[in-house]
């Protein structure tokens, strides 16, 4: 049987639609552990390449016959050996193009909402690491808002919707991946805002993000309000677009809120996070449709694999939104957070302009799940 490639788009779909499937994951256990390819339906083996050197003889009565079957690995060609032995043994089996490099790095435009005013608005799905970034479009312009280090999937998707991007933004400034922002607004001429409070050790010019700015896009009314939400960082800041759709960043999330320790603040910036949480969320209209920069798990993705609530919802389910009890918050806030990601403090110096690492030590320092949420 020939072994096909399959690709990280093609295994998102899988994802999303909740099909049925096999995963074959040959690293190391650790880093299986660690983080691995999420699917509700998925069902998992991890057996270590090294151990399979010798042939998959003792494996075989562990492979399914009715689902698909794929090999995973870090880059790919260890996958690939494995699976060849499979299909020589009676398997249909596929290899992940890329391996988890390209998980990682994979992102899946997916349409939020038409706007008001005939704009759109879009959610790039970054599969393998939780991070959610945003197109903005309206009367052929677009602004992006937490772009990820992959600029040529933004430039490409923004050509072919006809719009250019005038305007890219970071809602903070992040640690647990790069951020393309800068790149993108150098590429296209487009403005980059930026909080001036996240900004005090930056190497580069940028427009301050404040409180009260509003952003026009396209000929249209589809204000970019930004509203001063620190806690995840000092400067982290939310929009509100169209008076419909709440940004969030790193604040807020469907299933937990964000942790505040990433600059080693966290006892500072506690105090913070649940004004933002507690006060100024509170002020707004529960109708807004939050839009996270991350999710944590695979359950928060929608039917549609888009990952959106509303916040009257979230006030009533979300744990972090319902610790009435300031001490306990800032226990749960301060004494439950995750390891650090992967090269957090190389991810700040990168994302200040402080260090220019090339593609390959970028693309190491990424590798791993997000963590940016209180668990």
């Amino acid at each position: 049987m020939t072994v096909k490639a399959m690709s990280a788009k093609e295994v998102t779909k899988k994802v999303i639609n909740k099909e049925s499937f096999f995963i074959l994951d040959v690293r190391n256990e650790s880093d299986f552990a660690d983080w691995k390819i999420e699917g509700e339906n998925f069902e998992y083996l991890n057996i270590p390449y090294f151990d399979l050197l010798d042939g998959v003889e003792e494996i075989m009565d562990k492979m399914p016959r009715d689902k698909e079957i794929l090999v995973v690995c870090a880059k790919e060609g260890s996958s690939i050996m494995v699976a060849d032995m499979l299909s020589e043994a009676g398997l249909e089996v596929s290899y992940l193009k890329g391996g988890m490099k390209t998980w990682s790095e994979h992102l899946e435009p997916l349409k939020v909402a038409d706007l008001k005013d005939g704009g759109e608005l879009y959610q790039f799905v970054r599969i393998g690491k939780g991070c959610l970034s945003y197109m903005i479009v309206s009367s052929g312009e677009a602004a992006l808002v937490d772009a990820t280090r992959m600029t040529n999937v933004y430039l490409d998707f923004a050509k072919e919707i006809g719009a250019n991007i005038t305007h890219v933004f970071d809602t903070h400034l992040h640690a647990d991946h790069i951020s393309g922002g800068r790149k993108i607004a150098e590429a296209t001429n487009a403005t980059y805002w930026l909080p001036p409070k996240d900004a005090t050790e930056v190497t580069f010019e940028y427009s301050a993000l404040e409180d009260g700015n509003d952003v026009v896009i396209g000929n249209t009314t589809i204000n970019i309000h930004a509203l001063y939400s620190p806690g995840h960082t000092i400067g982290s800041t939310s929009f509100v677009v169209d008076k419909a759709f709440l940004l969030s960043g790193d604040i807020l999330f469907i299933d937990s809120i964000g942790r505040p320790d990433l600059a080693g603040m966290a006892e500072d910036w506690v105090g913070d996070l649940r004004e933002t949480l507690y006060k100024r969320y509170r002020e707004l209209s529960e109708e807004l449709t939050v839009l996270p920069a991350h999710f944590m798990i695979i359950d928060e993705l929608n039917e549609d694999g888009t990952v959106a609530e509303k916040l009257g919802t979230l006030f009533a389910k979300n744990h972090g939104l319902n610790i009435e009890d300031e001490n306990e918050f800032r226990k749960l806030v301060t004494e439950n957070l995750p390891p650090q990601p992967n090269a957090y403090q190389e991810i700040r110096e990168l994302n200040m302009g402080k260090i220019n690492p090339d593609e390959d030590k970028q693309r190491e320092m990424e590798i791993g799940p997000n963590r940016c949420a209180v668990r």
